[in-house]
């Protein structure tokens, strides 16, 4: 295996990685070391979700890159964060779709737009992807047009080509079984087929992974967000939320058909109400007592997608919230809290800040 190193120096917010190759066997990381995800690829330099966003993310020093999923009408997997297509497609200057304009329920709410469900592969592949949000970042925009919308078996063939790992996620699973298109029998043989041994998979729901248990020896990762419930618990009438799953009993319950939990950043460092970090919980701790994983998302470089005490420059600024804040002292306190892995917008940020730890 071809070594890769990578510098990342952070400059005046500007964050630069060069990749080395040398013919030196390595292990990609050591046993301990926290694992660097591409969040939908490279999503603070390039649009979300693409085969430019993901090969940034490698260039960039991720150990796996992250598609989400979801499907065409003629059951192929594709990677896109919604299935709802208008924010980050051109889809609406396409005037032959204009009649596929609709609103649908997704997990219990109206959505309006295009979906991927409406159309086939190759009406999709005419579309080209844009920046999801210009107005945080507009440099991103320089590459709208130039993309397709990439089947999964494509980001699994780039990940294998360089020696990467994917870490997939089921979007909407319970929505994709109501209309026939389920995602996890496609998912699976994919990952099969090309023999993939260096994957997790991840859910918000937990039917589907209590599903593929059976069925792969793939780590499976069951996702928490700062509040709510699992939609299949809605679906079914189950009483609980989140909050009990991140209870040493409900961990232990995950720890059943799960092998982690990827949790948003504030279940293990809360942010109290002026903004800023309150103390660190126990979920880390307890986790670990469940023998389960734990990772962090999402890790992003903008002022105004982190806590008031690790922002920097001018409130006053107009381009403040867009601005490069102190993203690598929190990205630190939280590896020094015992995460597993972290999904970053900006993989090299990641990588400089778990590399420079060992």
């Amino acid at each position: 295996m071809m070594q890769r190193r990578l510098w990342a120096k952070v400059l005046a917010g500007v964050t630069v990685a060069v990749v080395l190759i040398s013919s030196e066997p390595v292990a990609a990381h050591s046993p301990k070391e926290p694992v660097v995800i591409g969040h939908r690829g490279a999503s603070a330099h390039r649009p979300e979700h693409t085969l430019l966003s993901y090969e940034a993310a490698i260039a960039m020093g991720a150990d796996y890159i992250e598609p989400d999923l979801v499907s065409t009408k003629d059951h192929v997997l594709v990677a896109r964060h919604e299935n709802e297509v208008s924010g980050t497609t051109d889809v609406a200057a396409h005037t032959e779709f204009a009649d596929r304009r609709t609103t649908k329920t997704i997990d219990g709410r109206p959505v309006t737009g295009w979906f991927t469900e409406d159309f086939t592969l190759a009406e999709l592949k005419t579309l080209r992807a844009k920046e999801r949000i210009p107005d945080l970042r507009p440099d991103n925009t320089a590459f709208d047009g130039l993309a397709e919308i990439p089947t999964f078996e494509e980001v699994v063939q780039l990940a294998q080509r360089h020696r990467v790992g994917v870490y997939p996620e089921t979007k909407h699973p319970t929505y994709f079984d109501s209309v026939g298109l389920s995602l996890e029998e496609p998912l699976l043989e994919i990952l099969g087929r090309h023999r993939v041994r260096k994957a997790f998979i991840q859910s918000f729901e937990t039917a589907n992974l209590r599903e593929m248990r059976s069925k792969t020896r793939l780590p499976l990762i069951q996702l928490i967000t700062f509040g709510g419930k699992p939609y299949d618990w809605t679906a079914s009438g189950d009483p609980r939320t989140y909050d009990d799953m991140v209870k040493p009993q409900g961990l232990r319950e995950v720890a059943s058909y799960a092998n982690g939990v990827g949790v948003d950043t504030r279940r293990i460092l809360p942010v109290g109400a002026d903004g800023r970090l309150q103390p660190p919980t126990t979920l880390v701790k307890d986790a670990h007592r469940a023998r389960l994983d734990v990772h962090i998302w999402t890790i992003r470089n903008e002022n105004s997608q982190l806590p008031l005490d690790h922002r920097l420059g001018n409130p006053a600024s107009p381009v403040y919230p867009r601005a490069t804040g102190d993203v690598m002292g929190f990205l630190s306190k939280l590896v020094s809290l015992g995460i597993d892995g972290a999904f970053c917008d900006d993989p090299a940020m990641g990588r400089a800040v778990i590399s420079g730890r060992g």
